[in-house]
């Protein structure tokens, strides 16, 4: 069965093509629809043992970008289908679900419905993600779809993991909680570790640590999220690229009252250039750690406080799962920087945690020593791949 997936931003649109059968895969094509509605529009799109193409044309909305998605996907040359007739399935990644959706659905009406009331929760992500739904169902009519939510895999936490100290009201009118988010990746990191270790999901303690742009971590008690960093919104949690996270509550209106700012303003503030950006000048961890090599001292404390922050979620995270097995570390920081994981765990000493810096340099799926008493892995995330087996497994039970 073949099955498109689809993950569309505000200005762009990330889509991958795999063939799917019981459990094996196969990835067919890649790509990216590029700043749509902008100037230097265009598709970078790279099919299976083949060259990349790229078609740079004006793309004003999101349906002509996934029309040229598809053109490029059954081209002659470019081409890794014949006809559009041939894929049987389409796979939606949804920011947000709300406290609707636990797990993956298939797309009707309700559900759309549904998509757009979660538009206040993620004003920034849920109506791109809309869009795509809706021009796949106009482009592709009769195939059904599929959403993918990233706050379906934090809706087993309980309400003490998820509940904030207001007044029981703003829960209970407006569904202020922690939802978390990077559910679809921490929920495939989870899921490959145990198959490492060659242990039942079931059974095993484990923090997640997705480490890219945006950063965030969760406690993963017996294949379930327990707790998560992220909140109401991504603002919460560990020092990211451009967020600040963990702040307490009256900064904000302290800010709003002394420098005369808007609560847009500081929105701005507080999700666009605060983070690794506000501390150093720099949003990539790449150019920090680089900066901080050559002396720079603000590089040096954003470097320390992101580590400070990640060690203390996983600390809190052993506490509230009673114990630990494993570490996670995935995306771009957690897959690519044997630094920043050595230096996190080795706040982990007490807990028996013991890194091979060998293993650690060449990026070892198990990077700690074998007398470890928790295990530290480096597991590539691959959301699109749960997307497309999620959607696989609902289309095939129609």
């Amino acid at each position: 069965m073949k099955i498109l997936v689809i993950n569309s931003g505000s200005s762009s649109i990330k889509y991958q093509l795999f063939e799917i059968e019981n459990g094996d895969y196969e990835l067919l094509a890649k790509g990216l629809v590029d700043r749509i509605g902008l100037s230097g529009s265009a598709v970078y799109h790279r099919p299976k043992d083949k060259k990349e193409t790229v078609v740079e044309k004006d793309i004003p909305n999101h349906e002509l970008g996934i029309k040229l998605m598809l053109d490029l996907l059954t081209h002659p040359s470019h081409g890794v289908i014949k006809d559009m007739k041939e894929i049987e399935g389409i796979g939606h990644r949804v920011v947000h679900g709300g406290e609707k959706f636990y797990e993956s659905v298939l797309i009707d009406d309700e559900v759309e419905k549904t998509i757009e009331e979660c538009i206040e929760l993620a004003p920034l992500h849920n109506p791109p993600n809309l869009l795509g739904i809706k021009s796949c169902k106009r482009l592709l009519p009769g195939v059904p779809q599929v959403a993918v939510f990233d706050t379906a895999f934090h809706q087993t936490m309980p309400k003490k993991a998820y509940l904030y100290g207001l007044p029981i009201e703003q829960y209970e009118r407006y569904r202020i909680r922690r939802y978390g988010f990077h559910g679809t990746s921490h929920r495939y990191v989870a899921f490959e570790a145990a198959k490492i270790l060659g242990k039942d999901l079931t059974e095993l303690k484990i923090v997640t640590c997705h480490l890219g742009n945006g950063c965030s971590i969760t406690a993963v008690k017996n294949g379930k999220s327990v707790d998560t960093s992220m909140g109401f919104t991504p603002l919460e949690g560990l020092v990211m690229g451009t967020r600040a996270g963990d702040m307490d509550p009256y900064i904000p209106l302290f800010i709003i009252e002394k420098q005369g700012l808007t609560p847009q303003e500081v929105n701005n503030l507080m999700n666009k250039k605060s983070g690794l950006l506000g501390l150093s000048g720099n949003r990539d961890m790449r150019d920090v750690m680089a900066a901080a090599e050559k002396g720079d001292e603000r590089a040096k404390t954003a470097l320390e406080i992101f580590v400070y922050r990640v060690a203390k979620y996983i600390g809190a995270y052993a506490m509230a799962m009673g114990g630990l097995d494993a570490v996670v570390f995935t995306a771009g920081m957690g897959e690519n920087s044997p630094y920043l994981r050595e230096k996190v765990l080795e706040y982990g000493g007490f807990l028996g945690i013991k890194v091979d810096k060998e293993k650690n340099e060449k990026n070892e799926r198990i990077f700690t020593t074998p007398d470890s008493k928790v295990v530290g892995l480096v597991i590539p995330t691959n959301e699109e791949l749960v997307i497309a087996r999620d959607t696989y497994s609902i289309i095939s039970k129609k």
